[in-house]
């Protein structure tokens, strides 16, 4: 990695780290999608680790919050997404992971937009686990079909359940990845040498997590999201 694709990765973790720490959503959305034009071969792995030191501090910090019921029923479905997603990863080349990172970015974020409002039950925590399992452990992105879920939810609710299972469910697809030997040396180093941003940015959001509404900094967000999605398609 040059020291110019460092410090632009580095900047753009920062920023995203403090968006999903402040609003629960939002890492891999802005990351996954600016990676996989600069850097593609690093997905989903290191995407993945770094997300791990971000969620398990948001759920700490916000864990008489979580939803424990939704949670199970969420990594019920995502263990058995894990598996179709590493088989849709191998499938693919890194020009086709490029596009579906791109269309599972504005697809997510799409739908996260629209979406009416409605009440979690098992069958939608479940389903919303398994399509979690998929996209995360074949793209990185994971977030928007959680954020759907409990997009109604009081904000720290949001954030604690759905960091928990982002947390369950990166391990998970981590240790999947590992043993089919798709986690190498470069992949490593760049969330080795990326997590300072991630922790940084995780340690700023909570100054701000309690101040921020969420409405306008999500639709901001997921507006990105789709601009960059739209970007890789397109390209």
């Amino acid at each position: 990695m040059s020291l110019e694709l460092f410090f632009i990765l580095a900047a753009v973790t920062f920023v995203a780290a403090f968006i999903q720490g402040a609003l629960g959503i939002g890492f891999a959305l802005i990351v996954a999608p600016i990676v996989g034009m600069l850097k593609p071969d690093l997905l989903p792995v290191t995407l993945l680790l770094l997300m791990l030191p971000l969620n398990l501090h948001v759920a700490v910090r916000e864990r008489d919050h979580i939803d424990w019921s939704g949670a199970r029923w969420i990594t019920m479905g995502r263990f058995a997404g894990t598996f179709a997603g590493l088989w849709l990863l191998a499938a693919l080349s890194l020009g086709q992971l490029d596009l579906a990172v791109g269309i599972f970015t504005v697809v997510a974020a799409g739908a996260a937009l629209v979406a009416p409002p409605f009440t979690p039950n098992r069958t939608s925590a479940l389903g919303v686990g398994l399509f979690t399992g998929i996209t995360e452990t074949a793209t990185g992105i994971g977030g928007p079909p959680l954020a759907l879920l409990y997009q109604h939810a009081k904000a720290p609710v949001l954030r604690a359940t759905v960091a928990l299972c982002f947390l369950v469910g990166e391990v998970m697809s981590l240790v999947v990845l590992a043993i089919s030997g798709r986690v190498g040396s470069e992949q490593l180093l760049a969330a080795l040498y990326l997590t300072p941003a991630v922790l940084l940015g995780s340690a700023v959001s909570r100054l701000a997590h309690h101040r921020i509404g969420g409405r306008g900094l999500r639709i901001g967000v997921l507006s990105f999201a789709i601009v960059s999605g739209l970007f890789l398609i397109v390209r």
